[in-house]
């Protein structure tokens, strides 16, 4: 007597063999339809992000009225320490910091670059020769700033870095007003960064390292917090001893 072919039972359920199959289509079909809205939703908020990012990129000096206590330049693009030296000949600050100078250079090969300005280095200009990265400019103008009770600072860089610039000030000195004159290179004035390819990837490449800066800081914000609640959920309470007047 011949069997007959596996079907659909009584009840009208698929048969047995078939439910896992289905179950593991449907599943991965669910997992790359989550998978997919995640990217898109991913994709919208870089482009969002780094439309945002352009936007907060100067595309002309501004002028500059302010007055502060220092000023600090982060070295790394043209013009920047010009800048600053003019600033400080204008008496927009006190002292004038240079973060991030080679550790060969001397003041006189710095001084070299505005000439007209050189007996300022003699007196009030500071340099730094330690610092690698914006996190260390950061750093050294923290010192540099605490040392002398500084409570205002002008920062002085590239247009295209003074967002990461700012970030890592505000996150070292967040009791310092800071003030930001941005340099803007012939690159970067009228906002046609995107007819220059190199152009292009400077500014996409400084938003993925601002965008990673601004997550380090909440990390490590999150990292001290928790230990901090850590450390006063050991530290045993003691309650006040009685007064005299209760014993």
């Amino acid at each position: 007597m011949t069997q007959a072919p596996m079907t659909a039972g009584e009840d009208g359920s698929e048969p047995r063999a078939a439910r896992p199959v289905g179950f593991i289509s449907g599943l991965v079909s669910r997992i790359g339809r989550t998978v997919l809205g995640l990217c898109i939703v991913l994709a919208v908020a870089v482009a969002v992000g780094f439309a945002w990012f352009l936007g907060s990129v100067p595309i002309a000096e501004p002028p500059i009225s302010e007055r502060a206590d220092g000023i600090v330049a982060l070295t790394g693009g043209a013009s920047r320490v010009s800048d600053a030296v003019e600033l400080l000949a204008a008496g927009h600050g006190k002292r004038l910091l240079i973060t991030g100078v080679h550790p060969s250079a001397s003041p006189r090969e710095i001084a070299r670059h505005v000439p007209e300005f050189e007996r300022i280095f003699n007196c009030c200009v500071d340099l730094d020769r330690s610092a690698i990265n914006t996190l260390g400019n950061a750093t050294e103008a923290r010192r540099w700033a605490r040392s002398r009770s500084f409570r205002s600072l002008i920062v002085v860089t590239s247009a295209y870095h003074m967002p990461r610039a700012m970030a890592e000030l505000g996150h070292q000195l967040p009791e310092v007003r800071l003030i930001p004159f941005p340099v803007v290179t012939e690159k970067m004035r009228g906002g046609q960064w995107w007819s220059n390819p190199a152009t292009a990837r400077l500014l996409i490449s400084e938003y993925a390292k601002y965008v990673l800066a601004l997550v380090r800081m909440r990390v490590g914000q999150d990292a001290r917090a928790l230990a901090a609640s850590r450390i006063s959920a050991t530290v045993p309470h003691f309650a006040p001893a009685a007064s005299a007047a209760h014993r």
